[in-house]
């Protein structure tokens, strides 16, 4: 997917992104073909994608896999939301070799309720 690829599906997007920082389990291949394992957290996040800081180098299109832990108190027989992603976005993040990576959801959808961390 070229870069403008990826800046006309973000302005297609439908939903709104919450902000909420949220633990993210990230597993994927870099660019340079190196497997990675990272805890991170989210910076935003919706029905059918989110975004996150990383610091591996990844590139448009690439696929990610994620596991968002719930919280203790969830639901019974609720598990912790696993999902794959496709990378619509890369922008730089806080540090020099940090960038923050936006993907779209390419398997199941994230159905959990929550409040914005910005209305507070």
């Amino acid at each position: 997917m070229t870069e403008g690829a990826a800046g006309r599906a973000l302005e297609r997007r439908q939903e709104r992104r919450i902000v909420v920082r949220m633990p993210m389990h990230v597993r994927g291949t870099d660019h340079q073909g190196l497997r990675f394992e990272e805890l991170t957290e989210s910076e935003n996040i919706g029905r059918t994608g989110a975004a996150f800081a990383t610091w591996h180098n990844l590139d448009l299109g690439d696929d990610v896999e994620i596991t968002i832990p719930l919280p203790k108190q969830k639901a019974e027989g609720e598990t912790d939301f696993a999902t794959r992603g496709r990378v619509v976005h890369v922008a730089p993040g806080k540090g020099k070799r940090q960038r923050i990576v936006g993907v779209l959801f390419t398997g199941p959808r994230f159905h959990r309720v929550f409040s914005s961390e910005s209305l507070g």
